[in-house]
């Protein structure tokens, strides 16, 4: 289990993206920031922690012999324990030209720095004890988002929200195993044993608000990762029509002749905050040129690695056996029908319905790609298909690493559960009390081992 230590050494790195921009940030953590970059660049006025201090940043010569100005530099200070570290931190904006930010970084390299591992800085925070390990995941979670909502969902972990909802559970968890140690500690000082029953009731407490938790993994990975929906069915269907629509622009090629795409086409997009990747697939028949029928095969592959399937049926045209095998093939599976053309057919909306629904018990909905008819029913139904219906919520499980940490505390609780009521001596179910806090803390990072840490933090962007 790893031992939160304070780091001696000071860091630097380049804080902001790869290439030009209006500004860059060069960015130093450490015992010795201040006395460095009152040597990197030169100050017009003495640092001061909080504020903002103009300074030049000057050239050398071989023999470290000023010679002109270069670029002006903003300089801010954050002393320790005020700053994201919780170390001295000292943030060099100068205007974002590769060659000025180099410049910088390798001066401060040259005055005593070392250069910043991915992550670093985010790993010192935790190491001080600013931020809990999933508030620093949540981190890395914001840099990444893509959606509003995941940048939302990355801030509110990063305020602490999955940490304050763990925590009324791990107190109660700490206070039953308080109760058992003090019955066998001073059992012979006539403290109370804790009787079975009331063990049995403060356990079967600590599992509701746990089993909530576990479940919000589905709405979290549902926000950070995203989803698949292939859109699949016979050529001239209108795939790619209803494609274009869901996307709000002309990304597929559409054409009145059967067989126009050939090759997968992708596009991401939000919906209500939830990245969704389509798919638009070649129309499912015997091809007959190869080109097609390579299209054709990669449709399928789509269709089999897919979340989520939308069948576009033709509502002018009687089903046929492709997709007749197409239905039963997802028959159970999450999807979705869009009897689309539905401009065309003489009955009302209720009819293509009714078309859709004797074939297969799948959500299906009459649609006009040319019109714009059940376009917005569409998202609604795949936005419930995704989610299962379940409302947003603050602290959720974002990965696979929190949920297993929640899940291993809910098999432990389990385990004291049955050897409570097999009247198993208090000291065996301590065992496996401790084992839930011990699951339950490396969530939040207390008992994580140093290879989780390190596997963690590689993947967060140096300079972060």
């Amino acid at each position: 289990m790893t031992e939160r230590t304070a780091a001696t050494d000071t860091i630097a790195a380049i804080s902001t993206p790869p290439g030009r921009g209006g500004i860059g940030i060069v960015r130093l953590s450490g015992t010795d920031s201040v006395s460095i970059a009152a040597q990197l660049v030169r100050l017009r006025h003495p640092l001061m922690p909080a504020h903002v201090r103009l300074a030049d940043v000057i050239a050398y010569s071989e023999t470290g012999a000023e010679l002109e100005v270069i670029d002006e530099a903003l300089v801010t200070y954050f002393d320790a324990p005020n700053s994201y570290t919780s170390e001295d931190v000292v943030e060099i904006a100068a205007h974002g030209s590769p060659v000025i930010l180099d410049f910088l970084l390798r001066r401060a390299l040259a005055l005593g720095a070392r250069l910043a591992d991915p992550g670093e800085f985010t790993q010192r925070a935790f190491l001080s004890g600013r931020l809990d390990l999933t508030q620093a995941e949540a981190v890395r979670d914001l840099i990444e988002a893509q959606t509003l909502t995941q940048a939302r969902q990355a801030a509110s972990q990063m305020g602490g929200a999955l940490s304050r909802r763990v925590m009324p559970v791990k107190h109660a968890l700490v206070e039953l195993i308080a109760l058992l140690e003090a019955g066998i500690d001073f059992a012979e000082d006539d403290v109370d044993v804790a009787p079975q029953v009331e063990i049995a009731r403060r356990i079967d407490a600590l599992k509701p608000p746990l089993t909530a938790l576990e479940a919000s993994f589905a709405r979290g990975r549902l926000v950070h990762y995203g989803l698949t929906l292939a859109i699949v069915g016979r050529p001239n269907a209108g795939k790619s029509s209803l494609f274009n629509r869901l996307v709000e622009r002309d990304r597929a090629i559409v054409t009145a002749s059967p067989g126009t795409t050939r090759d997968l086409v992708t596009e991401r997009i939000s919906l209500d905050g939830i990245p969704l990747e389509l798919v638009d697939t070649a129309g499912l028949r015997e091809g007959l040129e190869e080109a097609e029928q390579m299209g054709i095969r990669r449709s399928r592959e789509a269709l089999a690695e897919a979340d989520l399937v939308l069948i576009v049926l033709d509502a002018t045209e009687p089903i046929n056996e492709e997709e007749r095998r197409l239905l039963a093939a997802t028959d159970s599976r999450p999807a979705l029908i869009a009897v689309n053309k539905s401009d065309l057919i003489a009955n009302d909306r209720a009819a293509s319905d009714l078309y859709a629904k004797e074939l297969l018990d799948v959500p299906a909905l009459a649609t006009s790609a040319l019109t714009g008819e059940g376009i917005e029913e569409l998202r609604a139904q795949i936005l419930r298909l995704a989610t299962g219906g379940a409302a947003a919520e603050t602290g959720l499980l974002t990965n696979l690493r929190q949920h297993q940490a929640v899940t291993d505390t809910l098999n432990a609780l389990a385990d004291a559960s049955r050897a409570n009521a097999s009247s198993i001596p208090h000291e065996m179910i301590l065992l496996d009390l401790y084992r839930a806090l011990w699951a339950l803390d490396s969530l939040t990072g207390q008992t994580t081992s140093d290879d989780i840490l390190n596997l963690i933090f590689s993947t967060f962007c140096i300079g972060k």
